[in-house]
């Protein structure tokens, strides 16, 4: 297993809220982690980088016997009670929270865990797919059928999350498994990069698009390109 990851505040925004962590363990599976701040100046970032250490923290102190829902499950209510706790007494941080999305990758399969809009897709030779479900509101309308996925990249409303870590005391993330065969990916975003490098594009510069240790860079590089209005972070792992 082998992974990358880059973050860039982008073209328009003073300050990175965006923030992940990767790391490769001892029996070579990879654990990783994207989150994407919000509520303020200050307390986007507060937000997301509180979530990323305390996570990881909590991850890799757990039993390692232990199922790997219940691990990762685990890391993230810390993490959101600890978020929430801040948000509710420090008024620089009143409404803060952030989007999650963690992945466990081991030789043949990936625990995926979301909340927000902050995604995992898996792609090989074959295509690509969109892992994780969005919990936003222009992901409802396309659901209804009221939005098609392409209107939804480009609507006005595309940053109304409808759940965030931190938000309340209790967490209720989606997990999620995949399947994973040699020589396939999994690419982590938050939508600062999937609102403006559409899939095709994605798929396109993990499988062709030169090497691997480098496709991260390709990505936000694009992003940057057509004007990058938010922050952009990217984690690609490779089975």
């Amino acid at each position: 297993m082998q992974v990358w990851g880059i973050t860039d505040r982008g073209a328009v925004r003073q300050q990175n809220q965006d923030a992940y962590a990767v790391k490769v363990l001892e029996d070579g599976r990879v654990i990783a982690l994207v989150c994407d701040g919000m509520g303020g100046a200050r307390a986007g970032n507060v937000a997301s980088t509180m979530a990323v250490e305390l996570f990881m923290e909590e991850f890799l102190k757990a039993d390692q016997d232990s199922p790997v829902e219940e691990r990762m499950g685990h890391a993230a209510s810390v993490a959101n009670q600890a978020v929430f706790r801040r948000s509710a007494s420090d008024a620089d941080c009143a409404g803060m929270g952030t989007t999650m999305v963690a992945v466990l990758a081991g030789a043949g399969e990936a625990v995926i865990l979301n909340e927000g809009d902050s995604r995992c897709y898996h792609i090989n030779s074959e295509g690509i797919i969109l892992v994780t479900r969005d919990h936003s509101l222009v992901e409802d309308l396309v659901e209804r059928g009221e939005l098609t996925r392409e209107q939804a990249r480009t609507h006005p409303h595309r940053n109304l999350i409808t759940r965030a870590l931190g938000a309340e005391p209790m967490l209720m993330a989606d997990c999620f498994h995949q399947p994973l065969a040699e020589g396939d990916y999994l690419l982590l975003c938050s939508d600062g990069l999937s609102n403006v490098v559409n899939e095709q594009e994605m798929l396109y510069e993990v499988i062709h698009g030169g090497e691997a240790s480098q496709c991260c860079q390709h990505l936000l590089d694009i992003a940057l390109s057509r004007g990058a209005p938010d922050n952009v972070t990217a984690v690609l792992v490779k089975r």
